[in-house]
């Protein structure tokens, strides 16, 4: 009996790793079949035009997948079948505890799964994912050329500066670049959304009033609006925004405004 031909096929999620694992396997003459990006319509534009690049450099297709029901519709509209939330209207925001990564499963994993599907008659698919030599907890199943490679998280994000890839400075402010409303983000990483991004950040505001759970476990997205310019009043006292009179009075805040 025959063997199935083989399938290799990139997931790019556009970040530095599998931007460094794509240019690595196409300098090294890797097999590259299929480029496969998700965009879950939250991406930072700055990073829609960096696929654009990238794909005029590779001069190769980068095939963009996009469900068929978006990121708004799973947050707002879409029926949640758990009986702890049966009333409600919409997921939410993703748990951020991680129990409820809609927004991977159904933006991305699934998405790939499904477009996969109809080559796994005829082909044996081999999936290469970026995961770099110093995330080793990642490794799961598939393909890390990184890994492999030996090539840090570090080492692959200058490799692609040395390309011409900056992201138009995303990664001077943060330190991964994901979905810009992501409710898994540090608090470190929203005050940046907050200040180089004001209009995305508004828009995250309009977001969460809509939902029925809180952005993140402990704050609205209003609330964090209020203690980053709670932060921003103390720290021009001269106040220690980890002290417990910081906490304190931020609690006292909030009681205030409820």
């Amino acid at each position: 009996m025959n063997e199935k031909p083989i399938k290799n096929v990139i997931s790019l999620s556009g970040g530095k790793d599998s931007t460094a694992m794509l240019l690595m396997m196409l300098e090294k003459n890797m097999p590259a079949d299929l480029i496969l990006f998700c965009d879950t319509g939250k991406e930072f534009p700055a990073m829609i035009r960096h696929i654009d690049k990238l794909e005029k450099y590779i001069e190769r297709p980068i095939i963009r997948l996009r469900a068929e029901k978006e990121y708004d519709y799973y947050l707002y509209q879409h029926k949640a079948k758990s009986k702890k939330h049966s009333n409600d209207i919409g997921y939410g925001w993703p748990f951020s505890n991680g129990t409820n990564r809609w927004c991977t499963s159904k933006l991305k994993t699934d998405l790939i799964s499904k477009y996969l599907r109809k080559f796994s008659s005829n082909y044996t698919v081999k999936q290469y994912v970026g995961i770099a030599a110093d995330e080793e907890k990642r490794i799961k199943d598939k393909i890390y050329p990184l890994y492999d490679f030996g090539v840090t998280e570090k080492e692959a994000l200058q490799y692609c500066y040395n390309k011409g890839f900056d992201w138009e400075g995303l990664y001077e402010i943060f330190d991964r670049v994901s979905c810009w409303c992501c409710p898994f983000q540090s608090l470190k990483n929203l005050r940046k959304l907050r200040k180089h991004f004001p209009e995305l950040w508004n828009e995250l505001r309009i977001m969460d009033k809509k939902t029925w759970n809180k952005f993140k476990a402990n704050y609205t997205a209003e609330q964090l609006e209020m203690r980053f310019e709670f932060e921003e009043a103390c720290e021009n006292i001269g106040m220690n925004i980890k002290s417990r009179k910081f906490f304190n009075e931020l609690r006292i805040l909030f009681e205030q405004t409820k």
